[in-house]
């Protein structure tokens, strides 16, 4: 166990795969031993955990289906067997699935649901004795449909709006011991079969006109764990895309 010795640990859920593979590792760059929780990607949390050793520092692979209540629990009492503490949660797994709203039935509305908004819920709970004990940080990962109607994303978009408010709710719930933040990313690692055109249009949108890295959100983690007057708030890390247009129609020549 680490408990009493000052070496911080993270727990990241989704940490095996895509940004939440990105998260660990750079977590442990910046010297935390880590949990990382996984649903299915056993293999690729095994490849994770011998990158963490390379570096010098532990790794505890736990398999979850955070669609299940009892999986909360299961990551919490691992973390404490391992470690004996937990510095920063990452609320990094979720689905993401396209589906027409009108198509999306009770059932699929209910597993996203579990997976992106409750499951996040349940895991602050279960690690929150921790996390006061440590004066830790929350970090939930939310994306631009939290605040724009993606219509071919309809429950994923109502699920990540939802996980903004229980952020706010949990950084009051929380303090003073335990602060809690969000982060929503924009094009920072689209899906490989996305082609060329959908990413051009995605940078055009943006104020920076370019798509981001991995390693951008990765920063924005860093920041919000140390941030030690910050809670409660969401980070877009999106090169601007929030902003929108730049204004009306330009209309200096109507008549």
């Amino acid at each position: 166990m680490t408990q009493g010795t000052g070496q911080r640990v993270a727990l990241v859920t989704g940490g095996a795969v895509r940004l939440g593979r990105a998260i660990t590792l750079g977590l442990a760059g910046a010297g935390y031993d880590v949990v990382v929780a996984y649903g299915s990607s056993g293999d690729a949390a095994a490849e994770v955990a011998t990158a963490l050793d390379a570096l010098g520092r532990r790794c505890e692979t736990v398999q979850a289906d955070l669609r299940r209540p009892e999986a909360a629990d299961t990551l919490a009492s691992a973390t404490r067997a391992r470690f004996g503490r937990l510095d920063l949660l990452v609320n990094s797994a979720a689905s993401f699935h396209a589906r027409p709203l009108l198509e999306v039935d009770a059932t699929e509305w209910d597993e996203v649901m579990a997976l992106n908004v409750r499951a996040v819920h349940l895991l602050v709970r279960a690690c929150a004795d921790m996390l006061r004990a440590a004066r830790g940080a929350v970090v939930n990962l939310t994306d631009l449909s939290a605040f724009q109607a993606w219509t071919v994303y309809p429950h994923h978009a109502v699920s990540k709006a939802a996980l903004v408010h229980l952020t706010r709710v949990q950084a009051r719930a929380l303090a003073p011991e335990v602060r809690v933040n969000a982060i929503a990313p924009g094009a920072v690692l689209p899906p490989a079969e996305w082609p060329r055109e959908r990413l051009e249009a995605l940078a055009s949108r943006a104020v920076l006109k370019r798509t981001g890295s991995a390693d951008d959100v990765v920063q924005a983690v860093l920041y919000l764990a140390s941030a030690s007057f910050v809670t409660g708030h969401v980070l877009p890390v999106d090169g601007g895309r929030l902003l929108g247009p730049p204004g009306p129609p330009d209309t200096s020549g109507a008549e």
